[in-house]
């Protein structure tokens, strides 16, 4: 029996929704490039529910539908005034409201397709209302109702901040949660398919995989990219920290992928739009720093940016905590891990690989007293 560690290589299922070419990325068959520049991350959801880009009576209909299912229960709000604030991660914090948000769902249980559907349409709503409303509850603030008006992206802003956006910080959320959505069968979505792999219900796979997020090397890099750069500081202390960091074999977060060998097709509109908004907000030294660290890195190591790279300087523009970078991303990855999850419901068959045994052989039981 071969094994591959990490599954390196190793092509688990079949999958409509998403795929990783040549370094090219896909969802359903629409470059990410083109999705990044045109679509609505409301029609990126409806394309990976359904295959295809909506008609406009259908955006409405999610749009609205969306908009309506976006209120999350109040006990979920008062089970987190009790969290240990100080001490809450959002990502911990997220993966549990999910768990108890289908305490509050008559049809949790229910496992035919459309009420599936409507449970992910519920799910996609309301984690962007927890994700802001636990912020704003350590914050001492009271959480804020979502506006129909608004856009998903616009609308995830506003219960943050209490203002409604802007349009060019609207269009680079709406931009970022597009390039998120989803990314084939990674760390997370693997996970999401083998819980549901065992009918267990979509608030279990989607907890599942919040969990799989949470960790540094899936979901977490780009909040510690942001915290390499405020340790770096301005542009005139990047050469020295990149070698320190070199000279003691450190790995540099956000650089490096395992599927893409040219470079991460979704980096450079991020890069894109870290530049516009630094430069809007007066604080250009955070582009300016990422560039020279993706020149220095890149030049000494053939290591590429990543989407994680250029995604911590964006959400730092728009003026979002950095513990809350990894839940940003489960907020648009929630429509790739459902599509996902339809799709294994779809075609199930239970994931039970097996595992290359390399342990001792051929022990001997050894009573107790003569141990």
């Amino acid at each position: 029996m071969s094994t591959t560690r990490g599954l390196e290589g190793v092509v688990a299922t079949s999958s409509s929704v998403s795929s990783i070419i040549d370094d090219v990325l896909t969802y359903q068959g629409f470059n990410i490039d083109d999705l990044a520049e045109n679509a609505s991350f409301e029609e990126v959801i409806f394309l990976l529910w359904n295959g295809r880009l909506p008609k406009k009576s259908e955006l409405d209909q999610l749009t609205k539908d969306l908009a309506v299912n976006m209120q999350v229960p109040n006990e979920i709000f008062e089970y987190m005034k009790a969290y240990p604030i100080e001490k809450v991660h959002p990502m911990a914090a997220l993966r549990t409201a999910v768990s108890q948000l289908a305490l509050y769902d008559e049809e949790a249980d229910e496992m035919n397709e459309e009420a599936n559907k409507r449970k992910a349409v519920r799910l996609q709503a309301k984690i962007p209302a927890v994700v802001t409303g636990f912020s704003r509850i350590r914050e001492g603030k009271t959480p804020i109702a979502p506006k129909e008006s608004l856009s998903f992206a616009a609308n995830f802003l506003y219960m943050l901040n209490g203002e409604e956006p802007d349009e060019t910080s609207e269009t680079a959320f709406n931009k970022a949660l597009v390039l998120h959505a989803d990314h084939e069968l990674n760390a997370s979505t693997f996970t999401a398919r083998v819980c549901v792999a065992t009918l267990s219900d979509i608030y279990s796979g989607i907890t599942a995989a919040i969990g799989a997020l949470k960790g540094p090397l899936h979901g977490g890099a780009n909040e510690r990219v942001m915290a390499m750069l405020s340790d770096i500081g301005s542009v005139d202390n990047v050469d020295s920290y990149i070698q320190k960091v070199f000279d003691n074999k450190e790995k540099i977060m956000g650089f490096g992928h395992r599927v893409y060998k040219n470079g991460d097709p979704r980096a450079k509109h991020l890069r894109d739009m870290s530049r516009r908004l630094t430069n809007i907000t007066g604080e250009s030294k955070w582009y300016d720093m990422s560039m020279k660290i993706e020149d220095i890195v890149t030049n000494e190591k053939g290591l590429l940016p990543n989407v994680d790279f250029y995604s911590a300087s964006v959400y730092h523009s728009l003026g979002i905590d950095h513990d809350l970078f990894t839940p940003i991303f489960a907020t648009s990855r929630v429509s790739g891990w459902l599509a996902h999850i339809l799709e294994q419901y779809e075609d199930n068959r239970l994931i039970r690989p097996r595992a290359e045994y390399v342990g001792p052989d051929k022990q001997e039981y050894i009573p107790l007293e003569k141990r």
